[in-house]
């Protein structure tokens, strides 16, 4: 489900089965960001995230595809990555350095998503 189009400022949600708005960000988002309804990260309770690379993509849409690799982050908050990971440096930048940013494979991607509990 994507919650926030790459290019703007305007940031959504998932809650409660639609997509709110949230806040203006005072950055463009540097890649569709948003999450997979449905599933918990137990790093922070949420949905896990997900990063669609790529041209921008409507706020709402809901997109099927497979993981083309995992952002690895310090903290345990992974994004799942969809599209061509050739396009990943604007998603490893926006990162600051402390988060140990890393484009692991697709493989990495699902055994992530299986350790907890949705592979």
């Amino acid at each position: 489900m994507v919650e926030w189009r790459a290019g703007e400022t305007r940031r959504s949600v998932w809650r409660a089965g639609e997509v709110v708005f949230l806040r203006k960000e005072p950055w463009r988002a540097p890649v569709n960001y948003g999450c997979l309804p449905g599933t918990l990260n137990p790093a922070d309770d949420a949905e896990v995230d997900a990063v669609w690379l790529g041209p921008p993509r409507e706020v709402g849409e809901t997109v099927e595809a497979e993981p083309t690799g995992l952002l690895w982050l310090a903290d345990g908050d992974h994004k799942v990555v969809f599209g061509d990971t050739a396009d990943a440096a604007p998603l490893l930048a926006w990162f600051p350095q402390e988060r140990g940013a890393r484009l692991l494979s697709a493989g990495e991607a699902w055994a992530w998503l299986a350790e907890i509990g949705l592979g």
